[in-house]
């Protein structure tokens, strides 16, 4: 489910996908609006894009070089360069992209799909079936947050200059949702060898990098491409994408129109930004909490008791944490496993209730009366009331949390490369268990940085994989309730994620993202 709110009251709903970080400063902007453009015209015909529409991202680019790319709310510049393979509604039917047929054999390990003949590459290459195969295979084995999500990929080949078929070492349920994001983005083989690859992407999709315009860091400008195959995505002459460092910036910028659309940060602005006339997309997109990703006690010994993990959920005040730092705008919850998933028990999120006292005597149990130093990163992205309430609830039980301020930048690096043992993040909720197993679960997962195995997970989340409806959904409550009594992560809430648009503009949530996408963002009439 998803909606558009128009200046109404607040109301979260079923979403998911995605980590929710803020970026650099960049607060000066031209006058923007939003005509109508991209849309057929009463004979039929499509109207030519034209004007410029300017989004507020939270974060710059990382990189434009395909093979390392990132998501979520890089999302918005991937996808004005380049295509996927195939692409997804905003209430996450997949649909066709690049690919216009796909089709899986009887052992569900051999996808074979049929590509447009009619697309080309900003350099005049065309898109087919080798460019993809070699575009799959090189982001398997880039450094994107994401690559794992290609980790059963086998072999990409190119059967005909139309036909790709990929091999897999076993069934993956989410291999095709995969191909909507970063993992199925097709960029040029001429380009994988270019100097400036990270900074010059060459694709096929609906708009060109104006590098002369943009400024590194700040701002982002895309012009339209001619002759794009889908023309009908086209509503815009000119895209610009503003970086914003904090909600303040973000909130003058929506306040002065310098902008038509932006991804907040900080939901306490939502009652400014309504008093300005702009509307309220949203969703409830991932669950926010402590990371406790060193569950061996390899960096803090501590973690590996799962009493003292336990302990840490105790002395968490959800409620109160919700209020402060999200204005209230979620839900609290202990499960990562979101609302819509089998999986769901809603009497898990009565597992932990906040009390201090049993956690202390948890932690006594556990050998630890006298506590222990836990380093925690810190970014200014996530606001600054999250932490130091974090810090207090936790030394209130005698973990003395030592708050390492980095920048946004290197956040996710940072927990990634086991430099952590813990950390406040946002995770996405897929829209399959499996998809939620792979991703933050097994020991291969991205988001299991120390790539801790546990049998018991392994084994549920295999029948996840390749087992029967039924069988996989009893495998997936049997992991959840697992999951919340190994005290795996500290999960806070699902915070509500919002979009805002002005006027002049429209948005459609995307349930498997973090940011709107591209195409569905556009002129209101």
């Amino acid at each position: 489910m998803m909606f558009t709110r128009k200046r109404a009251a607040i109301v979260a709903t079923i979403a998911a996908a995605a980590i929710t970080l803020a970026g650099c400063s960049g607060s000066d902007s031209e006058e923007t609006t939003a005509p109508t453009t991209g849309a057929a015209t009463s004979d039929g015909a499509m109207a030519a894009p034209e004007g410029t529409l300017t989004l507020g991202t939270l974060v710059p680019v990382t990189t434009f070089e395909a093979a390392n790319a990132a998501w979520a709310n890089e999302s918005p510049y991937m996808q004005a360069v380049y295509d996927t393979i195939l692409r997804a509604d905003p209430d996450g039917t997949i649909v066709a992209g690049l690919a216009t047929d796909w089709s899986w054999d009887d052992t569900n390990t051999v996808l074979t799909m049929t590509l447009r003949d009619d697309v080309v590459f900003t350099d005049g290459n065309p898109v087919d079936a080798d460019a993809a195969a070699q575009s799959i295979l090189r982001f398997q084995g880039g450094t994107s947050p994401q690559a794992s999500s290609l980790r059963f990929v086998e072999d990409a080949t190119a059967v005909d200059a139309q036909t790709l078929q990929i091999t897999l070492s076993a069934p993956d349920p989410a291999l095709t949702t995969m191909l909507t994001q970063n993992a199925g983005m097709v960029e040029s083989p001429a380009a994988f060898d270019s100097a400036d690859i990270a900074t010059n992407p060459v694709g096929s999709g609906p708009y060109t990098f104006n590098a002369e315009e943009s400024v590194v860091g700040d701002s982002y400008v895309f012009d339209v491409k001619a002759d794009y195959w889908k023309p009908e995505d086209q509503y815009y002459e000119k895209i610009v994408m503003k970086v914003f460092s904090d909600a303040t910036a973000m909130l003058n910028a929506i306040q002065s129109g310098q902008i038509n659309g932006a991804k907040l940060a900080d939901n306490t602005t939502i009652p400014q930004i309504e008093g300005a006339g702009w509307d309220i997309v949203s969703g409830e997109l991932n669950w926010a909490g402590l990371l406790l990703t060193d569950r061996d006690g390899a960096l803090t010994p501590a973690l590996g008791d799962v009493r003292v993990r336990q302990a840490i959920n105790y002395a968490l005040d959800r409620d109160g944490l919700l209020q402060a730092a999200a204005a209230g705008y979620g839900t609290v919850t202990e499960q990562i496993f979101p609302t819509f998933s089998t999986s769901f028990d809603e009497s898990l999120d009565a597992t932990y209730t906040y009390d201090v006292e049993k956690a202390k005597q948890l932690m006594a149990d556990a050998g630890y009366a006298d506590g222990f130093d836990l380093t925690i990163p810190y970014t200014p992205a996530f606001g600054a009331t999250i932490f130091p309430i974090v810090e207090q609830q936790l030394g209130e039980i005698g973990i003395t949390v030592e708050l390492d301020e980095i920048a946004v930048t290197d956040y996710i690096s940072g927990i990634l490369g086991q430099k952590y043992s813990a950390a406040f993040m946002q995770l996405q909720q897929d829209p399959s268990d499996w998809q939620i197993a792979q991703f933050q679960i097994v020991a291969a997962a991205a988001w299991n940085p120390f790539n801790i195995e546990d049998p018991k997970v392994e084994e549920l989340a295999g029948v996840l994989q390749t087992g029967t409806p039924e069988e996989a959904e009893a495998a997936g409550k049997e992991l959840n309730a697992y999951l919340v009594d190994q005290a795996w992560n500290a999960p806070l809430y699902r915070n509500q994620s919002t979009f805002v648009t002005d006027a002049n503009t429209d948005a459609q949530f995307q349930v498997v993202n973090a940011y709107p996408y591209l195409w569905t963002i556009k002129p209101t009439n």
